[in-house]
């Protein structure tokens, strides 16, 4: 009697119903005993799940189940990054209050996450948008301001004039708003900042303790914080036409050895010495102001072009008192990195050199390369950043430029300028302070007051949490909060006089910079549970996109060692393995210069003669470019379609299957086709054997070379899968699971029986260990084809299947055979032969003899366990 086919939408549905009723993935402790902690990046609350989520949530997930059945109390938790941007624009389009549009959203998308089987605890579950995430978070807050770690000044920012808030460098993009679109512009405010630079050597020495991280991300991470050694080094100004009370420029370099091939210096346009020039000085009042109207990311400043306008006024060479070099104001030089001022040289700095082309100023190289001679080395267009030997120097000729840095620093560390030395070896880092002022409503209220007595104070802790008013209106741009008729009234705990509140709310950034450690306690009074944080924490697995390799993990790594300093934990990572999965992509379709969704399209043919159609009217349609799917270019794959489908089951499978999960996966209706082929096979197999294999006996080994072949290759798949899952290489744990289906399939043979007991028995084993290996890839049919065999109680709580070394061991050994280094077959010989018995059956092989044509080989050559070389 055939079997009727696995129907994934009546099976999903009652094994999740299974689970949640057993509460099976709800983490069963505090910590103790052996733990595993995994975590996905937690999800925005959009309203819709896509593929990238599946994928995402997929390989945590076989990673959680994996360490489930290996025995961990597995902390696999679920939240949702809420607050931000998005639910306040929704509110303002939609006429909804963002509280509602983001809890419909988290509604929606909790059940999309659900139908995919994933095995989160979901009783730990928050979002930061909840009152009782934010009280916390506002409790961290009041612990970072007592220790100095939080604090408030006046600072040049990027403002978005349509959200009418303040952006990170990181969210403008080309000179735009990340999600407006609209130009920035710089102003300056009085934002709320966290010392995260007190904790620049630190952040970047303990990268290198990070060695379960990606390499490309700590790289990413150690240019980011930027750790350069340079000099501070004084510049005298001409007293004529400077300012009065400015008699001197500092600048930070890092290339002290190229002073003699300086021939400009240049200040940022909020530089004080530029605030004093442009007083008097119109042109440079109007460039400053011009410059602040400009690009205001750092990459951005660093591809525009380089302009300036000069001051006036000269400085004076630190080693020549004949030699004045002129002071401009320039739009690429940044106020926030070293003193906001440079000295430029030209000829071995890019930027300096298209400046002074730009402005006709003097090009002097000053280091030569090796092997050419002054008279060839010529800059035109392109500066020259390498290494060689000083020139043009004085008393730094033939000096490598690392000795003329140590020179250049001795002499001026020993040279007074007024009452100080004219430079001081000094330490930069490219780290900014992180400014987490926002000027919006849906974001996470700062808890502080202002006092015209008392100045700005905290709020007291008792009066925490400082909670967002819901009767709110979207009717303008800007703040509500500013416009909000009561919530600002408020009482100073200090002196008991009338105060205002803050208006400011948080980066969305805080809100995911310490989410990891509240869900090890997540009801907890206090932001965290020490002990418990600290035996939970740091994450061992944590999996999600390379676009958060910088600001996210950063900010996170500085919040760990913040919590440390204020009390909450005692460690200072937070993840200790991290994963970076790559996305998952798509073709893309045109019709008439018009983007066709995947849906509406049909592909006819294979190679040269794929073509696709319109499923409409099988009107023809372009083929394009595979890209990540977005929904502008409408190449947008639909989780809930392919769940109805074909179920999660194959979703899951194919997301793992199809490539190294830290590459792009190419999602294509022919793969889908196929990985649900696969798990169609998996349940044939399993439940035609079944009721076939229910009398088997127990497996051992046997003389029946068959029997002791499968047993050898289910026990090796099964070593090698947990050595695939434990190294995330995924796709390789899925082809060792094809070899043992067809493997299973054929030792049930045309006959659909195995031919002997032993067979039967080695079958029935390795059908219970691939439903095991199966489960945390594909769990619903893993449970389904379990029920089957007639196991006992759910296979996601079943253990882990154990290989018995024994049998991981080759009794055969195949070696390929070459005559005079080229290969001409292959060799099979016990595992145990020696040199001798190798020998004696490579002289017995046809091709030998045939080649040999009656003589003896010259010698043989036996490499153990790798080749055979026969020399004529």
């Amino acid at each position: 009697m055939s079997v009727e086919r696995y129907n994934p939408r009546e099976s999903e549905p009652r094994w999740q119903k299974a689970w949640e009723e057993a509460r099976l993935f709800e983490t069963k402790g505090d910590g103790a005993g052996e733990t595993y902690y995994v975590l996905e990046m937690f999800p925005y609350p959009s309203g819709r799940i896509h593929m990238g989520h599946v994928r995402n949530y997929t390989l945590g997930d076989v990673v959680a189940r994996y360490k489930r059945a290996k025995g961990f109390d597995v902390l696999h938790p679920m939240g949702w990054d809420a607050f931000g941007m998005p639910a306040e624009n929704a509110a303002m389009q939609n006429k909804v209050h963002p509280r509602e549009w983001t809890y419909a959203n988290i509604a929606a998308m909790k059940r999309q996450l659900k139908s995919m089987g994933l095995s989160l605890d979901w009783s730990r579950e928050f979002a930061t948008c909840d009152v009782e995430y934010y009280h916390r978070q506002q409790m961290l807050f009041l612990d970072m301001l007592d220790k100095g770690l939080a604090y408030r000044r006046s600072a040049k920012v990027n403002w978005d004039p349509v959200d009418q808030t303040v952006l990170a460098n990181e969210q403008v993009i080309d000179g735009r708003g990340w999600r407006s679109g609209a130009l920035v512009e710089q102003r300056e405010l009085t934002q709320w900042f966290f010392r995260i630079t007190d904790y620049a050597e630190d952040l970047l020495a303990a990268l290198d303790r990070l060695n379960e991280w990606p390499d490309k991300v700590r790289l990413m991470q150690k240019n980011w914080i930027g750790r350069s050694e340079g000099l501070a080094l004084r510049w005298a100004l001409d007293p004529a036409g400077a300012p009065e009370g400015f008699s001197e420029l500092t600048v930070f370099t890092t290339r002290p050895d190229t002073l003699f091939g300086a021939s400009f210096l240049a200040i940022a346009a909020d530089h004080p010495l530029a605030k004093a020039v442009a007083a008097t000085n119109p042109d440079v009042a109007a460039f400053a102001e011009e410059t602040k109207r400009s690009g205001t990311s750092a990459a951005e400043i660093e591809t525009a072009e380089k302009r300036g306008c000069f001051t006036g006024l000269h400085a004076v060479h630190p080693f020549d008192p004949t030699w004045t070099l002129p002071v401009y104001v320039a739009n690429f030089v940044l106020m926030d990195y070293g003193t906001g001022a440079i000295f430029g040289c030209p000829a071995h700095d890019q930027r300096d050199l298209d400046f002074a082309r730009k402005y006709e100023l003097p090009v002097t190289p000053v280091v030569l390369p090796e092997g050419m001679s002054p008279a060839d080395l010529a800059i035109d267009t392109v500066a020259f950043d390498g290494d060689g030997s000083m020139i043009n120097s004085r008393f730094l000729d033939g000096l490598t430029p690392k000795a003329a840095f140590e020179e250049v620093a001795a002499r001026l560390e020993a040279t007074p300028l007024g009452n100080a030395p004219q430079a001081e070896r000094k330490v930069n880092f490219r780290l900014r302070d992180w400014g987490v002022s926002r000027q919006r409503y849906w974001g996470c209220p700062i808890p502080v007051l202002h006092c015209e007595s008392c100045g700005t104070v905290p709020e007291a802790r008792e009066n925490l949490p400082v909670k967002l008013p819901d009767d709110i209106e979207f009717d303008k741009p800007g703040n509500p909060l500013d416009r909000h008729p009561t919530w600002r009234q408020a009482t100073c705990p200090h002196c008991g006089g009338p105060a205002l509140r803050e208006t400011d709310t948080m980066d969305t950034f805080v809100d995911s910079s310490w989410y990891f450690a509240r869900f090890t306690s997540p009801r907890a009074e206090e932001p965290t549970v020490p002990a418990v944080a600290d035996a939970w924490l740091p994450v061992d697995q944590y999996i999600g996109g390379i676009e958060h390799a910088i600001l996210h993990l950063l900010y996170s790594r500085f919040f760990m060692r913040a919590m440390r300093d204020t009390g909450h934990l005692a460690i200072d990572e937070p993840f200790k393995g991290l994963f970076t999965q790559g996305m998952v992509v798509h073709e893309t379709y045109r019709q008439n210069g018009q983007w066709v969704e995947p849906s509406e399209v049909k592909i006819l043919g294979e190679g040269a003669g794929r073509h696709a159609v319109r499923l409409s009217d099988e009107s023809p349609v372009e083929i394009g470019a595979i890209e990540k799917m977005s929904k502008s270019k409408k190449n947008v794959v639909d989780p809930d379609d392919i769940i109805a489908s074909y179920g999660a089951d194959t979703a899951r499978w194919f997301v793992l299957s199809d490539s190294p999960p830290e590459r792009d996966v190419i999602w294509t209706e022919a793969g889908a086709e196929g990985a649900h082929r696969f798990v169609q096979r998996v349940w044939r197999l399993v439940a035609e054997a079944a009721p076939k294999l229910a009398e088997a006996g127990a497996a051992a080994q046997s003389d029946d070379a068959a029997a002791n072949a499968l047993r050898r290759l289910a026990h090796k798949t099964v070593a090698g899968v947990s050595d695939d899952i434990e190294r995330l290489a995924f796709n390789k744990a899925v082809a060792r699971l094809y070899e043992l289906v067809n493997a299973l399939g054929q030792a049930f043979g045309e006959a659909g029986f195995p031919a002997s007991a032993p067979v039967a028995a080695a079958a029935r084993e390795a059908l219970s260990m691939l439903v095991r290996l199966v489960a945390p890839m594909m769990p619903h049919l893993a449970e389904a084809c379990w029920e089957a065999l007639g196991e006992a109680g759910l296979a996601a709580a079943a253990p882990w299947p154990v290989a018995e070394p024994a049998l991981l061991v080759d009794d055969e050994l195949t070696l390929p055979v070459q005559i005079n280094g080229k290969k001409r077959g292959d060799l099979t010989v016990p595992a145990k032969a020696g040199k001798a018995e190798i020998e004696a059956a490579v002289m017995a092989l046809d091709f030998v003899k045939t080649s040999l044509e009656g003589q003896s080989p010259k010698r043989i050559v036996v490499v153990p366990g790798r080749i055979v070389n026969v020399v004529l």
